[in-house]
């Protein structure tokens, strides 16, 4: 009888138990288990790393635990991108990353890692355009002016970027390639430099973020040419678009992106996007993006990201093969 009683009491127990797929998916749920940190692919100071921080206390109002930003800059953002590409997929580690992220493929010969392959698309924040900005005393008023310019001196109308491959580089040739022009690039170490450069005359333009140039706009020591972005910025309502300009498709933003290590489970990268929304919409930080950032939240999930970076890798690897551009 008593044998029997036992057998009884373990197939009421396993008759009760859940089955063993449901219980696997339930260890998710202790999801997170410890601090969250986010690699940051660039030095301490920059926007990719301010945006990180804006994020931080929402995240961890969210998910109830700690989460440090860690900041390991080095070749083109690849350095960082690489720590997380081989970090362990769980959950525990992310990188928020910049515009660039779309152009190591081409830039970056032998990269130790897969950019598709290895990384798992989780939130899209969002973009600012990239805007062309000279000195008030120069001739150019827009962009039917610089390329009138460049076709009267080949290769006389400079620009600056904060480096070589640049998004800011790359918008600048694509657009000298379908204008039938070209202009001469002045790659520097930073924005600082070359938005200095550019105010004190030393070159004719710069191109850079929004957020770049913004205290020099407002200051009035540069003049707004041009903005890549899909429509006007409203803090440059003024200032046409390319696409406006007679260059339809011609658009370079600034963004920034967050991806998780290959094979993190879909629920746990379903939760951190939810969390970081969350946090952005926070209405004193959404105000430090748009109004700080200048720029334009997105908050799109796993596959918009994956699309959106589809396109980017497709667009700005082109450019940078067919016209040999090499990294700094």
């Amino acid at each position: 009888m008593a044998s029997l009683s036992r057998r009884a009491a373990l197939a009421a127990a396993l008759a009760g138990a859940p089955p063993i797929r449901a219980r696997a998916q339930g260890a998710e749920g202790s999801w997170p288990s410890g601090p969250i940190r986010i690699v940051v692919p660039f030095a301490p100071g920059g926007s990719t790393d301010a945006v990180a921080r804006l994020a931080v206390p929402g995240l961890q109002r969210a998910l109830g635990v700690s989460v440090v930003v860690e900041n390991r800059g080095g070749a083109a953002g690849s350095t960082g991108t690489d720590v997380v590409a081989k970090a362990r997929p769980d959950g525990q580690t992310f990188l928020l990353t910049f515009d660039s992220h779309a152009v190591l493929p081409a830039l970056v010969p032998r990269l130790p890692f897969d950019l598709k392959g290895d990384l798992e698309p989780v939130t899209l924040i969002g973009g600012a355009p990239y805007v062309v900005a000279c000195k008030p005393d120069k001739p150019f008023r827009d962009l039917a002016g610089i390329v009138a310019a460049a076709k009267a001196s080949p290769g006389g109308v400079t620009f600056a970027t904060p480096g070589n491959g640049t998004i800011g580089h790359l918008v600048m040739t694509l657009l000298g390639s379908r204008a039938g022009v070209q202009f001469q690039h002045l790659p520097y170490r930073g924005g600082g430099p070359a938005v200095n450069d550019a105010v004190a005359g030393h070159v004719d333009m710069v191109v850079g973020s929004a957020a770049l140039v913004a205290p020099q706009v407002a200051g009035g020591t540069l003049r707004p040419i041009a903005q890549f972005g899909p429509q006007r910025l409203p803090a440059l309502a003024q200032v046409p678009t390319a696409e406006e300009s007679g260059y339809p498709g011609l658009q370079a933003e600034a963004w920034w992106g967050v991806f998780a290590p290959a094979k993190v489970p879909s629920a746990i990268v379903q939760r951190f996007h939810e969390a970081l929304a969350a946090a952005f919409r926070d209405e004193t930080v959404s105000k430090q993006i748009t109004e700080g950032q200048q720029a334009r939240l997105v908050l799109a999930g796993p596959g918009e990201l994956g699309r959106f970076l589809d396109a980017q890798i497709d667009t700005w690897g082109r450019v940078v093969r067919e016209n040999s551009i090499k990294a700094d």
